[in-house]
């Protein structure tokens, strides 16, 4: 599978549309993307290649943000294609290393789940999600830069006593798999690490 970049959300204007809405922005508010967390019992650890940079949700809504530009450098310079040993063709967007919780700092990865880490290209990173139980929120198909920010605002208005709300901080990810082939018809999983 290929992701075209005119098939996503990605240029920056649009980007900090969407970080705006990963991180508690109002944005979206009252447009409920009517999904209903899974729980997987165990996820088992994994390694995703790619490009990684620290930031917090306030730098990412302004134009030093690194979320829109790592995207766009993805389909720019052809990363995806950069990275030895995929064990699928899903592009992984990864949130991990949380200083605090969603409101601190935090490593953000984007690439591919490999099956070693043999040959990491230069200027990638390779970092292991960790096993562990992980609520699987599935978005409503539609525009990418609509169906990301409000999964995103639904999990982060979550109380701790509802499934997904009981985040670790570990390590949280959106898998864009097949079902993010078409712009105006896009759907995400995004797995929540939870107690």
């Amino acid at each position: 599978m290929r992701i075209q970049p005119s098939h996503l959300y990605f240029s920056l204007g649009a980007s900090l549309l969407v970080i705006g809405g990963l991180f508690g922005s109002r944005a979206f508010a009252g447009k409920d993307p009517a999904v209903n967390p899974k729980v997987m019992q165990q996820q088992e650890s994994f390694t995703v290649v790619g490009i990684a940079a620290r930031t917090t949700n306030a730098k990412e809504m302004t134009a030093d943000g690194v979320i829109g530009k790592f995207w766009a450098r993805l389909f720019q310079e052809g990363l995806i294609a950069k990275i030895p040993n995929k064990a699928d063709t899903n592009i992984l967007a990864v949130y991990t290393d949380y200083a605090i919780d969603h409101n601190g700092e935090y490593t953000y990865l984007l690439g591919a789940k490999v099956k070693n880490v043999a040959n990491v290209p230069e200027g990638m990173v390779a970092k292991t999600v960790p096993a562990g139980k992980y609520a699987v929120f599935t978005s409503q198909p539609g525009p990418a830069y609509q169906v990301v920010p409000q999964i995103w605002q639904k999990i982060n208005s979550l109380p701790k006593t509802a499934t997904g709300g009981d985040r670790v901080y570990r390590a949280d990810f959106e898998v864009y798999d097949e079902r993010a082939r078409d712009p105006q018809n896009t759907v995400v999983d995004v797995y929540v690490g939870i107690e």
